[in-house]
């Protein structure tokens, strides 16, 4: 009786490390499963220097998203802003993704036919700058504005109507308070959404937390994004980092591209590991900058990327990751294909 005893037991517990072996292995297959990615363009003239044209050939996907242009309200008229340019000698085998910035102020106080008058002549000049700058484009249009709740209904009925028109498929961004305040937000009336992964905060606030992303206030924002309508969501991670430089009225600017090592200056004082006080009046970056004045340097982490990567992993169906933004400053030393 003992030895049956023991026998079964014996395969009881074969039988459940079998399994907790291969629960671990599919854990881990899943962990390590690298996500497509690919790219943001967001200069105003569409070029590639050498490091720029590697990264893009390593990226996994056939698709640049490129800005195409801006839309503002100036003086109640609708303007298109820094309308993109292309370098004769640009080639990429890259499927061009149209994407337009539009400002939330320009679907303030809109009427029906205007939506009808933004719509037709956004498609047009997208149509334009295809054909006359000779680019070969996926079939969509991406729109990114980071609307709100006096402005939904209006943007709303702007991508129906853009739909409409263009024949080609919608997507739009969508920005975190988005997700968190879906309720007052509302979902637009699209199948894919971009999810921007960055700007948790103010750089122009006073604070210890990373303004292009605190991983704990991401969290927070999403925690309930595996809720969100729509399903078919991809993922906008930053790679980009930026100086902020505060006076002596705590008043703010930007200096972008600026990394920890820009930092190494015999007229710099270091604060911190990554905030500097500047000990004589100069040129530095291109700006003139007083004794006193202070920079700090946000940047992204692989840890930051990874962190992300793993929270949303475990949130959303898989994901397709869009960099912001394709730059030698940005992608130079840095293994993307890893995630």
């Amino acid at each position: 009786m003992k030895r049956i005893f023991q026998h079964f037991y014996f395969l009881y517990t074969l039988k459940v490390f079998t399994i907790m072996v291969l629960l671990s292995f599919v854990l881990s297959c899943n962990k390590n499963q690298n996500h497509s990615y690919t790219f943001y363009y967001w200069k105003t003239h569409l070029s590639l220097n050498k490091e720029e044209k590697k990264a893009l050939k390593q990226s996994s996907t056939p698709y640049l998203y490129t800005r195409f242009f801006d839309v503002d309200k100036v003086n109640g008229k609708f303007q298109p802003v820094a309308v993109i340019t292309k370098d004769e000698n640009f080639e990429t085998d890259k499927k061009i993704v149209p994407v337009i910035f539009i400002t939330n102020q320009t679907f303030l106080q809109i009427s029906g036919e205007d939506i009808t008058f933004l719509a037709k002549n956004i498609f047009t000049l997208i149509q334009k700058k295809i054909f006359s700058e000779h680019l070969t484009t996926h079939d969509e249009i991406q729109i990114d504005c980071d609307w709100t709740f006096k402005t939904k209904d209006d943007y709303f009925k702007f991508l129906k109507k853009l739909k409409e028109i263009s024949g080609k498929e919608i997507t739009c961004t969508l920005r975190l308070h988005q997700v968190k305040d879906k309720n007052i937000s509302g979902i637009p009336p699209v199948e894919k959404v971009y999810l921007m992964c960055y700007s948790t905060s103010s750089p122009l606030e006073n604070s210890d937390r990373n303004s292009i992303l605190d991983v704990n206030t991401l969290k927070s924002y999403l925690s309930k994004i595996e809720d969100y309508p729509i399903k078919n969501i991809e993922v906008a991670l930053p790679i980009y980092s930026w100086g902020i430089v505060t006076n002596h009225l705590k008043k703010h600017k930007l200096i972008n591209a600026l990394s920890k090592k820009d930092l190494n200056n015999d007229h710099f004082k270091k604060i911190s590991d990554n905030e500097i006080e500047i000990q004589a009046d100069g040129f530095y970056f291109g700006n003139y900058l007083n004794k006193g004045f202070r920079i700090k340097v946000e940047e992204i982490s692989d840890q930051q990327l990874e962190e992300v990567i793993d929270f949303l992993r475990k949130k959303i169906t898989p994901f397709t990751i869009i960099y912001y933004q394709l730059d030698s400053k940005f992608v130079m030393n840095r293994n993307l294909k890893k995630f």
